[in-house]
């Protein structure tokens, strides 16, 4: 087990164990590894999962050429020496027309309809002449136009998806479409929660002085409803180290993964790191970011834990820049890079160098149609409503000393997380 240095506190950012963001998410990540059990799951019940194992394509997606349009296919060599041709028969979408096509001859076909032997172009039916059985073609027909080539979406022998892709919806389709029905994925991670606090009370439950309502478990639960994971919310905890030690050790005997809200701090009540050093290790706890820089990070026996701030902003940055990508990870997901695009601002942002900062910011379009951000209100770590307010991170380096109206900054829009 670690030590923690006697004198850590959170007032400066200068003390050795203090990490920056991107070193304390590499060091978390660099520890965790893959859930490595596997369960079957057919596809209508398969979104969020992540596969174990790759998806070959057994058949040609589509399985046969066909019309992309309704109008008529032919061969185009045709029209190099007549711009009209003769129409011998329809072919419809589950109808193929089954005669062979002689020169000069046309049939007239729908949208998904097999190309008949013979044919290799379509044109659409608004640009042709009908009089009767002959067809007037335009004079600029490309060969091959308006076809969809078999195997053209996804040719048999293929691969379609990678392990370690989490499905989307699109993906539950392309996996119908090659008439795949059940998919090998690693089992859902079971993720136990809660929170610490003597003042905390339930909803429903009269406020005394002093009390406030656990939103924390609440907001944390709704951020491990989008990832396929098992919760199991441990409720509150008080303020005593045996209760916190009791829950602890017990959630490691049943979870692969354990978060807290609160009690990572120095003060007089704050017991989460003492007892994690007690019972398992601790990786480090300060982190030169702002909201969210009391972060707990270590296991109890092989399971991860994180022992996030308590306020209720600094759950959920802390949560989306370190505790998210550990899940992925240990979900057996491939790692991708965060998304970020660049966006001018469109007020100025007070900030002082020494801390990373995530700020919550909105994207908007401005007068003129151009993207551009603006601060989502007060700032505090305490004012949840500034997230339900914000539809992204602005983010700010340790080097930044602030932003003038109109400068470029780097935003995470809230749609790139899970």
């Amino acid at each position: 087990m670690s030590e923690l240095p006697a004198n850590d506190s959170c007032a400066s950012d200068e003390l050795p164990s203090v990490l920056r963001v991107d070193a304390a998410r590499e060091a978390i990540l660099s520890v965790i590894q893959p859930i490595t059990a596997v369960q079957k799951s057919p596809i209508r019940l398969a979104l969020n999962h992540v596969l174990a194992e790759a998806i070959l394509s057994p058949v040609n997606v589509p399985p046969f050429d066909n019309s992309a349009m309704d109008g008529y296919a032919f061969a185009c060599a045709d029209l190099k020496t007549t711009a009209k041709l003769t129409m011998a028969g329809k072919a419809l979408a589950g109808q193929p027309y089954t005669e062979r096509l002689h020169a000069g001859e046309c049939i007239r076909i729908m949208t998904g309809a097999v190309i008949p032997a013979g044919c290799d172009t379509v044109v659409m039916q608004e640009q042709v002449t009908v009089e009767d059985d002959l067809i007037t073609f335009p004079a600029n027909v490309i060969a091959g136009q308006n076809v969809r080539r078999a195997g053209e979406d996804m040719a048999k022998g293929t691969s379609v998806f990678e392990a370690g892709r989490r499905l989307q919806a699109a993906d539950l389709g392309s996996l119908a479409a090659i008439g795949v029905a059940e998919l090998t994925t690693y089992r859902p991670l079971r993720v136990a929660f809660f929170s610490t606090g003597d003042e905390l009370k339930p909803i429903g439950q009269s406020l005394n002085p002093g009390d406030i309502y656990d939103s924390n478990r609440y907001t944390l639960f709704g951020m491990l409803a989008r990832l396929h994971v098992e919760p199991i919310d441990l409720g509150v905890v008080p303020d005593q180290p045996d209760a916190l030690r009791q829950v602890l050790s017990d959630a490691a005997t049943k979870a692969d993964v354990i978060i807290s809200s609160g009690g990572v701090s120095v003060g007089e009540a704050d017991f989460v790191k003492s007892v994690l050093q007690q019972i398992g290790q601790v990786n480090f706890w300060k982190i030169a970011m702002k909201p969210g820089r009391p972060l707990a990070f270590g296991h109890i026996k092989s399971v991860p834990f994180f022992g996030l701030p308590g306020n209720p902003v600094s759950v959920m940055v802390t949560f989306y820049q370190f505790v998210l990508p550990a899940l992925l990870k240990l979900a057996g997901q491939n790692a991708e890079k965060p998304f970020h695009i660049q966006v001018k601002t469109s007020e100025s942002i007070i900030k002082r160098s020494g801390r990373f900062e995530f700020q919550r910011g909105i994207i908007d379009y401005d007068a003129q149609g151009q993207l551009h951000v603006r601060l989502a209100g007060k700032q505090g770590s305490g004012i949840l409503s500034s997230m339900s307010r914000a539809n992204c991170f602005i983010l700010l380096d340790e080097t930044c000393q602030g932003v003038a109206a109109g400068d470029t900054v780097t935003v995470q829009p809230f749609a790139g997380l899970i």
